[in-house]
């Protein structure tokens, strides 16, 4: 009787196990923090290189390093696609 052994387990951003079945699917679109991080999780967690993980979603490199670098200074709020308001130069 076998078993598989897991050399290492990958917790995505909710604390679950992260394995390439359950990662975001190829064909994502909307693409909210959640999933964002799961990826950023593979890649960090060795389930997918930078590069299998671009390929698969259709990212650029400079998107995934945006993502990361936005998860590593704000963590899930940093990966939010939302509207931020610009500031309107005050007239005197």
């Amino acid at each position: 009787m076998g078993h598989i052994t897991a050399k290492h387990v990958v917790v995505g951003p909710d604390g679950n196990v992260l394995t390439p079945l359950n990662l975001p699917p190829a064909n994502t679109v909307r693409w909210v923090a959640r999933r964002k991080a799961e990826v950023i999780s593979a890649v960090h967690g060795g389930l997918l290189t930078m590069a299998d993980a671009c390929r698969r979603y259709g990212l650029s490199s400079d998107e995934f390093l945006e993502w990361e670098r936005h998860y590593k200074k704000h963590g899930l709020e940093g990966l939010r696609a939302s509207v931020r308001p610009v500031e309107k130069p005050v007239l005197h």
